[in-house]
Protein backbone atom coordinates (compact mmCIF):
# COMPACT_ATOMS: atom_id res chain seq x y z
CA UNK A 1 0.00 0.00 0.00
CA UNK A 2 2.61 2.24 1.37
CA UNK A 3 4.94 1.64 -2.38
CA UNK A 4 1.68 2.21 -4.38
CA UNK A 5 1.12 5.51 -2.38
CA UNK A 6 4.54 6.52 -3.15
CA UNK A 7 4.51 5.96 -6.75
CA UNK A 8 1.28 7.95 -7.17
CA UNK A 9 3.37 10.93 -5.51
CA UNK A 10 6.46 10.79 -7.38
CA UNK A 11 4.20 10.14 -11.00
CA UNK A 12 2.37 13.68 -9.35
CA UNK A 13 5.76 15.57 -9.13
CA UNK A 14 6.26 14.88 -13.00
CA UNK A 15 3.68 16.84 -14.14
CA UNK A 16 4.56 20.23 -11.81
CA UNK A 17 2.25 23.24 -12.18
CA UNK A 18 4.10 26.41 -11.67
CA UNK A 19 1.48 29.09 -10.73
CA UNK A 20 2.86 32.55 -11.52
CA UNK A 21 1.50 35.74 -10.54
CA UNK A 22 1.25 38.04 -13.39
CA UNK A 23 3.46 41.09 -13.00
CA UNK A 24 1.22 43.71 -14.29
CA UNK A 25 1.90 47.31 -14.98
CA UNK A 26 -0.25 50.09 -15.97
CA UNK A 27 -1.76 49.40 -19.33
CA UNK A 28 -3.81 52.27 -20.24
CA UNK A 29 -2.12 55.65 -20.36
CA UNK A 30 -5.66 57.33 -20.46
CA UNK A 31 -8.18 55.88 -17.40
CA UNK A 32 -11.03 57.74 -18.28
CA UNK A 33 -10.67 56.03 -21.97
CA UNK A 34 -13.98 53.37 -22.20
CA UNK A 35 -14.07 50.08 -21.52
CA UNK A 36 -15.27 49.53 -24.87
CA UNK A 37 -12.97 46.42 -26.03
CA UNK A 38 -11.86 48.33 -29.08
CA UNK A 39 -8.66 46.99 -30.01
CA UNK A 40 -5.83 50.08 -29.44
CA UNK A 41 -2.38 50.76 -29.39
CA UNK A 42 0.15 53.04 -28.35
CA UNK A 43 3.68 53.61 -29.39
CA UNK A 44 6.32 53.36 -26.61
CA UNK A 45 9.36 52.80 -28.59
CA UNK A 46 11.05 56.38 -26.70
CA UNK A 47 9.47 55.65 -23.57
CA UNK A 48 11.25 52.21 -23.17
CA UNK A 49 14.27 53.51 -24.06
CA UNK A 50 14.64 50.89 -27.53
CA UNK A 51 16.50 52.67 -30.09
CA UNK A 52 17.71 50.18 -32.45
CA UNK A 53 17.84 51.64 -36.18
CA UNK A 54 18.16 49.28 -38.52
CA UNK A 55 20.75 49.58 -41.98
CA UNK A 56 20.94 47.39 -44.67
CA UNK A 57 24.80 48.38 -44.51
CA UNK A 58 25.04 50.45 -47.12
CA UNK A 59 23.77 53.97 -48.82
CA UNK A 60 21.69 53.22 -51.28
CA UNK A 61 19.36 50.10 -51.20
CA UNK A 62 20.54 48.76 -54.68
CA UNK A 63 20.54 44.55 -54.42
CA UNK A 64 18.09 42.00 -53.11
CA UNK A 65 19.84 41.35 -50.01
CA UNK A 66 19.89 44.59 -48.28
CA UNK A 67 16.02 44.83 -50.10
CA UNK A 68 15.08 41.69 -47.52
CA UNK A 69 15.57 43.32 -44.32
CA UNK A 70 15.95 42.29 -41.05
CA UNK A 71 13.79 40.29 -38.52
CA UNK A 72 13.38 40.16 -34.56
CA UNK A 73 13.45 37.63 -32.19
CA UNK A 74 12.08 37.44 -28.32
CA UNK A 75 13.39 35.29 -25.60
CA UNK A 76 14.12 35.63 -21.83
CA UNK A 77 18.06 35.62 -22.66
CA UNK A 78 18.54 36.05 -18.43
CA UNK A 79 15.48 34.10 -17.64
CA UNK A 80 14.18 36.70 -15.06
CA UNK A 81 10.52 35.85 -16.39
CA UNK A 82 11.01 39.13 -18.92
CA UNK A 83 11.13 38.92 -22.19
CA UNK A 84 14.08 40.43 -24.17
CA UNK A 85 14.64 42.07 -27.59
CA UNK A 86 17.22 40.87 -30.22
CA UNK A 87 17.31 42.65 -33.68
CA UNK A 88 19.47 41.34 -36.02
CA UNK A 89 21.51 44.03 -38.76
CA UNK A 90 22.89 44.67 -41.97
CA UNK A 91 27.01 45.64 -42.02
CA UNK A 92 28.91 46.65 -45.01
CA UNK A 93 29.92 43.71 -46.65
CA UNK A 94 32.44 43.12 -49.39
CA UNK A 95 31.07 41.88 -52.55
CA UNK A 96 28.14 43.41 -51.65
CA UNK A 97 27.81 46.69 -50.26
CA UNK A 98 28.50 49.82 -52.70
CA UNK A 99 32.47 51.10 -52.77
CA UNK A 100 31.14 54.22 -51.62
CA UNK A 101 29.41 53.31 -48.64
CA UNK A 102 33.08 51.54 -46.92
CA UNK A 103 33.01 54.44 -44.11
CA UNK A 104 29.94 52.04 -42.33
CA UNK A 105 32.27 49.30 -42.32
CA UNK A 106 32.86 48.30 -38.68
CA UNK A 107 30.18 50.76 -37.56
CA UNK A 108 27.12 48.55 -37.34
CA UNK A 109 26.62 45.17 -35.22
CA UNK A 110 23.30 43.28 -34.23
CA UNK A 111 21.70 44.40 -30.93
CA UNK A 112 20.59 42.53 -27.96
CA UNK A 113 17.96 44.78 -25.37
CA UNK A 114 17.51 43.42 -21.95
CA UNK A 115 14.43 43.68 -20.47
CA UNK A 116 14.74 46.09 -17.14
CA UNK A 117 10.99 44.67 -15.71
CA UNK A 118 9.60 48.47 -15.72
CA UNK A 119 8.56 48.88 -19.14
CA UNK A 120 12.41 50.32 -20.03
CA UNK A 121 15.10 48.32 -21.68
CA UNK A 122 18.93 48.41 -21.74
CA UNK A 123 21.42 47.98 -24.60
CA UNK A 124 23.68 45.01 -23.90
CA UNK A 125 24.95 43.51 -26.77
CA UNK A 126 28.66 44.26 -25.98
CA UNK A 127 28.92 42.67 -22.22
CA UNK A 128 26.66 39.43 -24.12
CA UNK A 129 28.83 39.39 -27.12
CA UNK A 130 26.16 39.14 -29.60
CA UNK A 131 27.04 42.01 -32.12
CA UNK A 132 27.54 39.53 -34.80
CA UNK A 133 30.60 39.87 -36.93
CA UNK A 134 28.83 39.33 -40.51
CA UNK A 135 25.46 40.69 -42.49
CA UNK A 136 22.78 40.04 -40.54
CA UNK A 137 18.87 38.91 -41.51
CA UNK A 138 16.83 36.49 -39.58
CA UNK A 139 17.47 34.87 -35.52
CA UNK A 140 15.62 31.83 -33.73
CA UNK A 141 16.33 31.33 -29.85
CA UNK A 142 16.09 27.75 -28.74
CA UNK A 143 18.08 25.53 -25.77
CA UNK A 144 20.01 23.43 -27.98
CA UNK A 145 21.46 21.45 -25.31
CA UNK A 146 19.09 21.63 -22.13
CA UNK A 147 20.72 22.94 -19.57
CA UNK A 148 17.87 25.93 -18.89
CA UNK A 149 19.52 28.62 -20.72
CA UNK A 150 17.95 29.83 -24.26
CA UNK A 151 20.65 30.00 -27.10
CA UNK A 152 20.77 32.04 -30.30
CA UNK A 153 20.57 31.66 -33.71
CA UNK A 154 21.52 34.35 -35.99
CA UNK A 155 20.92 33.70 -39.99
CA UNK A 156 23.62 35.79 -42.05
CA UNK A 157 24.46 36.40 -45.62
CA UNK A 158 27.40 34.15 -45.13
CA UNK A 159 27.92 32.34 -42.57
CA UNK A 160 25.36 31.46 -39.74
CA UNK A 161 26.24 32.18 -36.10
CA UNK A 162 25.05 30.08 -33.23
CA UNK A 163 25.31 31.65 -29.72
CA UNK A 164 25.89 29.10 -26.60
CA UNK A 165 23.73 30.77 -23.74
CA UNK A 166 26.62 30.27 -20.99
CA UNK A 167 24.27 30.80 -17.80
CA UNK A 168 26.02 33.99 -16.64
CA UNK A 169 24.72 36.42 -19.16
CA UNK A 170 27.41 35.97 -21.76
CA UNK A 171 26.99 34.25 -25.36
CA UNK A 172 30.17 32.03 -27.10
CA UNK A 173 30.06 31.69 -30.69
CA UNK A 174 30.37 28.45 -31.23
CA UNK A 175 28.74 27.18 -35.62
CA UNK A 176 31.87 25.91 -36.73
CA UNK A 177 32.58 23.61 -33.17
CA UNK A 178 28.44 22.70 -33.50
CA UNK A 179 29.12 21.64 -37.21
CA UNK A 180 26.54 24.68 -38.81
CA UNK A 181 29.11 24.68 -41.12
CA UNK A 182 28.77 26.39 -45.29
CA UNK A 183 28.17 30.16 -46.14
CA UNK A 184 24.44 30.38 -47.25
CA UNK A 185 22.35 33.20 -47.37
CA UNK A 186 19.62 32.10 -44.56
CA UNK A 187 16.65 34.08 -43.73
CA UNK A 188 14.70 31.79 -41.21
CA UNK A 189 14.89 28.79 -39.01
CA UNK A 190 12.81 27.01 -36.53
CA UNK A 191 14.12 24.56 -33.67
CA UNK A 192 11.91 21.77 -33.10
CA UNK A 193 12.91 18.11 -32.51
CA UNK A 194 12.25 16.42 -35.33
CA UNK A 195 13.07 12.58 -34.62
CA UNK A 196 11.58 13.03 -30.34
CA UNK A 197 15.01 12.01 -28.89
CA UNK A 198 14.55 15.35 -26.61
CA UNK A 199 16.68 17.67 -28.36
CA UNK A 200 16.09 20.96 -30.46
CA UNK A 201 17.08 20.36 -34.07
CA UNK A 202 17.34 23.07 -36.64
CA UNK A 203 15.44 23.80 -40.27
CA UNK A 204 16.82 26.35 -41.86
CA UNK A 205 15.49 28.22 -44.62
CA UNK A 206 17.60 29.11 -47.59
CA UNK A 207 17.23 32.06 -49.78
CA UNK A 208 19.30 32.25 -53.45
CA UNK A 209 22.58 32.30 -54.70
CA UNK A 210 23.30 36.13 -54.50
CA UNK A 211 25.69 37.22 -57.69
CA UNK A 212 26.30 40.73 -57.36
CA UNK A 213 27.64 40.75 -61.36
CA UNK A 214 24.24 39.91 -62.71
CA UNK A 215 23.09 43.38 -61.13
CA UNK A 216 25.39 45.46 -64.09
CA UNK A 217 23.37 46.95 -66.21
CA UNK A 218 19.86 46.31 -64.51
CA UNK A 219 17.80 49.22 -65.04
CA UNK A 220 17.81 51.46 -61.68
CA UNK A 221 14.22 52.52 -61.97
CA UNK A 222 13.08 49.29 -61.17
CA UNK A 223 15.35 48.75 -58.42
CA UNK A 224 17.31 45.84 -58.53
CA UNK A 225 16.91 42.45 -60.22
CA UNK A 226 14.08 39.84 -58.33
CA UNK A 227 14.87 36.49 -56.99
CA UNK A 228 14.40 34.89 -60.21
CA UNK A 229 17.44 36.17 -61.81
CA UNK A 230 19.75 34.15 -59.48
CA UNK A 231 19.56 30.27 -58.93
CA UNK A 232 18.11 28.94 -55.70
CA UNK A 233 19.08 26.87 -53.00
CA UNK A 234 17.66 24.33 -50.31
CA UNK A 235 16.83 24.36 -46.98
CA UNK A 236 18.62 22.48 -44.67
CA UNK A 237 17.97 19.99 -41.48
CA UNK A 238 20.35 19.61 -39.06
CA UNK A 239 19.71 16.48 -36.84
CA UNK A 240 21.13 17.84 -32.70
CA UNK A 241 23.12 14.60 -31.78
CA UNK A 242 23.18 15.68 -28.17
CA UNK A 243 26.58 16.61 -27.78
CA UNK A 244 26.82 19.73 -28.60
CA UNK A 245 27.37 19.09 -32.56
CA UNK A 246 24.73 19.08 -35.37
CA UNK A 247 24.52 17.06 -38.50
CA UNK A 248 23.15 17.69 -42.09
CA UNK A 249 20.16 14.77 -42.26
CA UNK A 250 17.96 17.06 -45.26
CA UNK A 251 18.33 14.49 -47.85
CA UNK A 252 18.19 11.51 -45.63
CA UNK A 253 14.35 12.95 -44.37
CA UNK A 254 13.34 13.65 -47.85
CA UNK A 255 13.77 17.69 -47.36
CA UNK A 256 16.30 18.40 -50.38
CA UNK A 257 14.89 20.61 -52.86
CA UNK A 258 17.71 22.48 -54.27
CA UNK A 259 15.75 25.35 -56.24
CA UNK A 260 13.91 26.67 -53.23
CA UNK A 261 14.18 30.57 -52.54
CA UNK A 262 12.84 30.20 -48.87
CA UNK A 263 11.71 33.52 -47.16
CA UNK A 264 10.69 32.28 -44.02
CA UNK A 265 10.12 28.88 -42.49
CA UNK A 266 8.23 27.41 -39.45
CA UNK A 267 6.39 24.21 -38.09
CA UNK A 268 2.98 23.38 -36.66
CA UNK A 269 1.22 20.06 -36.47
CA UNK A 270 -0.96 21.49 -39.25
CA UNK A 271 -3.09 17.75 -39.71
CA UNK A 272 -3.46 16.99 -36.20
CA UNK A 273 -0.86 13.48 -36.29
CA UNK A 274 1.05 14.43 -33.21
CA UNK A 275 4.08 15.01 -35.61
CA UNK A 276 5.42 18.65 -36.62
CA UNK A 277 4.83 19.65 -40.32
CA UNK A 278 7.21 22.08 -41.86
CA UNK A 279 6.43 25.21 -44.25
CA UNK A 280 8.61 26.74 -46.55
CA UNK A 281 7.45 30.21 -47.78
CA UNK A 282 8.80 30.73 -51.12
CA UNK A 283 9.85 34.10 -53.42
CA UNK A 284 8.32 33.70 -56.70
CA UNK A 285 8.00 30.39 -56.94
CA UNK A 286 5.65 27.37 -55.32
CA UNK A 287 5.86 26.95 -51.41
CA UNK A 288 7.13 23.57 -49.71
CA UNK A 289 4.63 21.71 -47.32
CA UNK A 290 6.06 18.79 -45.53
CA UNK A 291 4.29 16.53 -43.87
CA UNK A 292 6.32 13.81 -41.95
CA UNK A 293 5.30 9.92 -41.94
CA UNK A 294 5.38 6.77 -39.89
CA UNK A 295 8.74 6.00 -41.06
CA UNK A 296 9.91 9.65 -40.02
CA UNK A 297 10.77 11.07 -43.21
CA UNK A 298 8.93 14.12 -44.91
CA UNK A 299 7.05 13.93 -48.15
CA UNK A 300 5.92 17.26 -50.03
CA UNK A 301 2.36 17.76 -50.29
CA UNK A 302 2.13 21.77 -51.22
CA UNK A 303 0.28 21.40 -54.12
CA UNK A 304 -2.41 18.67 -52.41
CA UNK A 305 -3.12 20.56 -49.86
CA UNK A 306 -3.55 24.08 -51.76
CA UNK A 307 -0.72 25.76 -49.76
CA UNK A 308 1.60 26.08 -52.97
CA UNK A 309 0.31 28.77 -54.84
CA UNK A 310 -1.76 32.33 -54.29
CA UNK A 311 -5.62 32.33 -54.54
CA UNK A 312 -5.63 32.31 -58.01
CA UNK A 313 -2.86 29.95 -58.91
CA UNK A 314 -0.05 32.01 -59.45
CA UNK A 315 3.78 31.71 -57.75
CA UNK A 316 3.91 35.03 -56.19
CA UNK A 317 6.63 36.75 -53.47
CA UNK A 318 5.52 34.48 -50.27
CA UNK A 319 6.26 36.37 -47.53
CA UNK A 320 6.25 35.16 -43.67
CA UNK A 321 3.29 33.04 -42.27
CA UNK A 322 1.58 33.19 -39.20
CA UNK A 323 -0.41 29.76 -38.28
CA UNK A 324 -3.70 30.19 -36.08
CA UNK A 325 -6.81 28.35 -35.77
CA UNK A 326 -8.96 31.24 -37.00
CA UNK A 327 -12.58 29.54 -36.82
CA UNK A 328 -12.11 27.49 -33.79
CA UNK A 329 -13.11 24.28 -35.48
CA UNK A 330 -9.44 22.50 -33.91
CA UNK A 331 -7.63 22.58 -37.08
CA UNK A 332 -4.50 25.33 -37.45
CA UNK A 333 -5.08 27.75 -40.52
CA UNK A 334 -2.41 30.17 -42.49
CA UNK A 335 -2.15 33.68 -43.29
CA UNK A 336 0.59 34.05 -45.22
CA UNK A 337 1.85 37.75 -46.18
CA UNK A 338 2.65 38.70 -49.54
CA UNK A 339 4.03 41.67 -51.89
CA UNK A 340 1.07 41.48 -53.94
CA UNK A 341 -1.47 38.76 -53.29
CA UNK A 342 -1.53 37.92 -48.89
CA UNK A 343 -4.04 34.48 -48.39
CA UNK A 344 -6.03 33.50 -45.90
CA UNK A 345 -5.66 29.46 -45.96
CA UNK A 346 -8.39 27.76 -43.99
CA UNK A 347 -8.61 23.75 -43.56
CA UNK A 348 -11.89 22.15 -44.76
CA UNK A 349 -13.34 20.30 -42.11
CA UNK A 350 -12.06 17.07 -43.51
CA UNK A 351 -8.30 18.55 -43.02
CA UNK A 352 -7.32 16.99 -46.39
CA UNK A 353 -6.76 20.50 -47.86
CA UNK A 354 -6.97 24.57 -47.58
CA UNK A 355 -9.30 27.01 -48.96
CA UNK A 356 -8.65 30.78 -49.62
CA UNK A 357 -10.84 32.43 -47.39
CA UNK A 358 -9.03 35.54 -48.31
CA UNK A 359 -12.03 37.35 -49.66
CA UNK A 360 -15.05 35.84 -47.68
CA UNK A 361 -13.52 37.10 -44.75
CA UNK A 362 -12.98 40.36 -45.60
CA UNK A 363 -9.61 40.32 -46.42
CA UNK A 364 -9.66 40.96 -50.02
CA UNK A 365 -10.18 44.91 -50.08
CA UNK A 366 -6.76 45.78 -48.68
CA UNK A 367 -4.52 42.92 -50.17
CA UNK A 368 -4.09 44.54 -52.84
CA UNK A 369 -2.84 47.78 -51.22
CA UNK A 370 -0.14 46.89 -49.64
CA UNK A 371 3.43 45.01 -50.11
CA UNK A 372 3.06 42.68 -46.77
CA UNK A 373 5.81 41.01 -44.75
CA UNK A 374 5.72 39.85 -41.43
CA UNK A 375 1.85 38.40 -40.61
CA UNK A 376 1.00 38.07 -36.65
CA UNK A 377 -2.15 36.41 -35.27
CA UNK A 378 -2.64 37.27 -31.67
CA UNK A 379 -5.95 37.39 -29.70
CA UNK A 380 -5.33 41.65 -29.02
CA UNK A 381 -8.90 41.84 -27.45
CA UNK A 382 -9.13 38.51 -25.78
CA UNK A 383 -12.32 38.17 -26.90
CA UNK A 384 -11.63 34.23 -28.13
CA UNK A 385 -11.07 34.75 -31.59
CA UNK A 386 -7.27 35.43 -33.23
CA UNK A 387 -7.18 38.61 -34.64
CA UNK A 388 -4.18 39.62 -37.67
CA UNK A 389 -1.65 42.13 -37.91
CA UNK A 390 0.31 42.88 -41.44
CA UNK A 391 3.53 45.06 -41.55
CA UNK A 392 3.78 46.43 -45.10
CA UNK A 393 6.47 48.34 -46.80
CA UNK A 394 7.74 48.62 -50.64
CA UNK A 395 10.27 46.12 -51.92
CA UNK A 396 12.85 47.15 -54.42
CA UNK A 397 12.56 50.87 -53.27
CA UNK A 398 11.75 52.13 -49.83
CA UNK A 399 8.29 53.05 -50.35
CA UNK A 400 6.62 53.94 -46.97
CA UNK A 401 3.28 52.25 -46.21
CA UNK A 402 0.61 51.74 -43.33
CA UNK A 403 0.30 48.54 -41.41
CA UNK A 404 -3.16 47.45 -40.72
CA UNK A 405 -5.05 45.66 -38.32
CA UNK A 406 -7.98 43.13 -38.63
CA UNK A 407 -10.34 41.98 -35.90
CA UNK A 408 -11.63 39.14 -36.24
CA UNK A 409 -15.68 38.73 -35.52
CA UNK A 410 -16.45 34.95 -34.45
CA UNK A 411 -14.30 33.14 -36.98
CA UNK A 412 -16.18 34.18 -40.58
CA UNK A 413 -14.92 37.56 -41.03
CA UNK A 414 -11.97 39.92 -40.33
CA UNK A 415 -12.63 43.88 -39.67
CA UNK A 416 -10.23 46.16 -40.48
CA UNK A 417 -9.57 48.56 -37.44
CA UNK A 418 -6.37 50.53 -38.02
CA UNK A 419 -8.03 53.58 -38.12
CA UNK A 420 -9.28 53.37 -34.96
CA UNK A 421 -6.20 51.27 -33.63
CA UNK A 422 -4.06 54.06 -32.52
CA UNK A 423 -2.03 56.79 -34.34
CA UNK A 424 0.91 54.52 -35.07
CA UNK A 425 -1.86 53.00 -38.06
CA UNK A 426 -1.80 56.40 -39.69
CA UNK A 427 2.13 56.62 -40.19
CA UNK A 428 4.12 55.19 -42.94
CA UNK A 429 7.04 52.88 -42.69
CA UNK A 430 9.00 50.79 -44.91
CA UNK A 431 8.17 47.13 -42.87
CA UNK A 432 9.88 44.06 -42.90
CA UNK A 433 10.09 41.75 -39.65
CA UNK A 434 8.04 41.89 -36.51
CA UNK A 435 6.96 39.49 -33.50
CA UNK A 436 4.39 39.55 -30.76
CA UNK A 437 5.91 40.21 -27.60
CA UNK A 438 3.93 41.11 -24.07
CA UNK A 439 7.27 42.96 -22.96
CA UNK A 440 5.26 44.06 -19.82
CA UNK A 441 3.96 41.07 -18.71
CA UNK A 442 0.28 42.12 -18.26
CA UNK A 443 -1.53 39.55 -20.55
CA UNK A 444 -1.89 41.67 -23.29
CA UNK A 445 0.23 40.92 -26.28
CA UNK A 446 1.70 44.17 -27.56
CA UNK A 447 4.00 44.40 -31.25
CA UNK A 448 7.61 44.96 -32.36
CA UNK A 449 8.28 46.09 -35.63
CA UNK A 450 11.19 46.63 -38.04
CA UNK A 451 11.48 49.03 -40.32
CA UNK A 452 14.32 48.93 -43.24
CA UNK A 453 16.29 51.67 -43.14
CA UNK A 454 14.43 52.93 -40.32
CA UNK A 455 13.97 52.74 -36.39
CA UNK A 456 12.18 49.92 -34.99
CA UNK A 457 8.68 50.39 -33.24
CA UNK A 458 7.35 49.12 -30.04
CA UNK A 459 3.88 49.01 -29.43
CA UNK A 460 2.08 48.58 -26.37
CA UNK A 461 -1.17 46.61 -26.21
CA UNK A 462 -3.89 49.28 -24.46
CA UNK A 463 -6.67 47.53 -25.52
CA UNK A 464 -9.55 48.14 -22.44
CA UNK A 465 -11.76 45.03 -22.09
CA UNK A 466 -13.10 43.11 -19.42
CA UNK A 467 -12.16 39.87 -21.20
CA UNK A 468 -10.21 37.63 -19.14
CA UNK A 469 -6.85 35.40 -20.51
CA UNK A 470 -4.26 33.21 -19.33
CA UNK A 471 -0.91 32.62 -20.62
CA UNK A 472 0.38 28.79 -21.14
CA UNK A 473 4.12 27.71 -20.56
CA UNK A 474 4.51 23.95 -21.10
CA UNK A 475 8.06 23.60 -19.92
CA UNK A 476 10.57 19.68 -20.16
CA UNK A 477 12.64 18.97 -17.22
CA UNK A 478 15.86 17.31 -17.90
CA UNK A 479 18.61 15.98 -15.76
CA UNK A 480 20.51 19.02 -17.19
CA UNK A 481 17.90 21.77 -17.04
CA UNK A 482 14.15 22.86 -17.83
CA UNK A 483 13.54 24.56 -21.19
CA UNK A 484 10.58 25.67 -23.13
CA UNK A 485 8.34 22.36 -24.57
CA UNK A 486 8.82 23.55 -28.12
CA UNK A 487 6.62 21.41 -30.01
CA UNK A 488 3.92 21.11 -27.64
CA UNK A 489 0.61 21.49 -28.44
CA UNK A 490 -1.86 23.52 -25.64
CA UNK A 491 -5.71 23.14 -25.28
CA UNK A 492 -7.58 25.32 -23.69
CA UNK A 493 -11.16 25.14 -22.82
CA UNK A 494 -13.24 28.27 -21.69
CA UNK A 495 -16.08 29.90 -22.75
CA UNK A 496 -17.55 27.68 -24.99
CA UNK A 497 -14.88 27.49 -27.56
CA UNK A 498 -11.70 25.20 -28.06
CA UNK A 499 -8.63 26.70 -28.78
CA UNK A 500 -5.35 25.53 -29.73
CA UNK A 501 -1.74 26.24 -29.75
CA UNK A 502 1.28 24.78 -30.86
CA UNK A 503 4.86 26.03 -28.83
CA UNK A 504 6.91 27.09 -32.02
CA UNK A 505 8.54 30.45 -31.61
CA UNK A 506 9.26 31.06 -35.03
CA UNK A 507 6.49 32.81 -37.10
CA UNK A 508 6.05 35.37 -39.74
CA UNK A 509 9.09 37.06 -41.82
CA UNK A 510 12.46 36.22 -39.72
CA UNK A 511 11.57 36.18 -36.34
CA UNK A 512 10.95 34.44 -33.62
CA UNK A 513 7.44 35.57 -31.31
CA UNK A 514 6.92 35.13 -27.41
CA UNK A 515 7.43 31.37 -26.99
CA UNK A 516 4.59 31.61 -24.01
CA UNK A 517 0.80 30.82 -25.67
CA UNK A 518 -1.95 33.50 -24.72
CA UNK A 519 -5.16 32.77 -24.68
CA UNK A 520 -8.35 34.87 -24.44
CA UNK A 521 -10.87 33.76 -22.05
CA UNK A 522 -13.55 35.99 -23.08
CA UNK A 523 -15.82 36.93 -20.18
CA UNK A 524 -15.22 33.48 -18.36
CA UNK A 525 -12.71 34.45 -15.47
CA UNK A 526 -11.42 30.33 -15.52
CA UNK A 527 -10.48 27.83 -18.22
CA UNK A 528 -12.22 24.83 -18.07
CA UNK A 529 -9.42 22.88 -18.87
CA UNK A 530 -6.28 22.69 -20.27
CA UNK A 531 -4.55 20.10 -22.24
CA UNK A 532 -0.63 19.55 -23.39
CA UNK A 533 0.19 17.19 -25.73
CA UNK A 534 3.87 16.84 -25.13
CA UNK A 535 6.63 16.42 -27.47
CA UNK A 536 6.75 12.63 -26.59
CA UNK A 537 2.83 12.13 -26.87
CA UNK A 538 2.29 11.87 -23.56
CA UNK A 539 -1.20 13.88 -22.31
CA UNK A 540 -1.62 16.00 -19.19
CA UNK A 541 -5.24 17.99 -18.72
CA UNK A 542 -5.74 20.41 -15.91
CA UNK A 543 -9.30 21.54 -14.57
CA UNK A 544 -10.91 25.22 -13.61
CA UNK A 545 -7.85 26.88 -13.90
CA UNK A 546 -7.79 30.48 -12.89
CA UNK A 547 -7.42 33.10 -15.71
CA UNK A 548 -6.10 36.37 -15.47
CA UNK A 549 -2.35 35.14 -14.90
CA UNK A 550 0.25 33.19 -16.35
CA UNK A 551 1.05 29.15 -15.76
CA UNK A 552 3.59 26.88 -16.12
CA UNK A 553 3.65 23.00 -16.55
CA UNK A 554 6.42 20.61 -16.10
CA UNK A 555 6.59 17.31 -17.56
CA UNK A 556 9.29 15.02 -17.17
CA UNK A 557 11.60 14.58 -20.53
CA UNK A 558 14.59 11.91 -20.74
CA UNK A 559 16.79 12.91 -23.63
CA UNK A 560 18.41 9.79 -25.02
CA UNK A 561 21.94 8.86 -24.31
CA UNK A 562 24.21 9.76 -27.68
Amino acid sequence: MFTRVLMRRIAALMFVLLELTCQTQTAFPDESQPDDGAISFTDVTRKSNLHFQQSYGDRRLDNIVEGTGTGVCVFDYNNDGFLDIYFPNGKWTAGLSDDDSRDLRGELTNHLFRNNGDGTFTDVTEQAGLAGSRYSVGCAAGDFDNDGNVDLLVLNYGQNELFHNDGNGRFSEVSIKAGLTGARFSLSAVWFDYNSDGFLDLYIGNYVKYDKLKDAGFDPAAGYPGPLAYDGQSNLLYRNNGDGTFTDVTKEVGLWKPDGRSMSVTAADFNNDGRLDLLSTNDAMENYYFEMNAHGTYLERAVEVNLAYGENGESVAHMGPAVGDVNRDGRLDIYIANLRDSNLLVQRPSGEACDSWTDRAGLGYTRGQYSGWAAMMFDFDHDGWLDLFNVNGGAQHEYAQENVIYRNRSGTRFVNVSETAGPHFRQKHVGRGGAGIDFNNDGLMDLVIVNLNGRAILLRNDTRTRNHWITVTPRLKFPTGVRDAYGARVIVEANGMKMIEDMIPTRGYLSAQDPRLNFGLGRSDHADSITIRWPDGALDQFKNVQGDRFVAYEHQEHAKTK
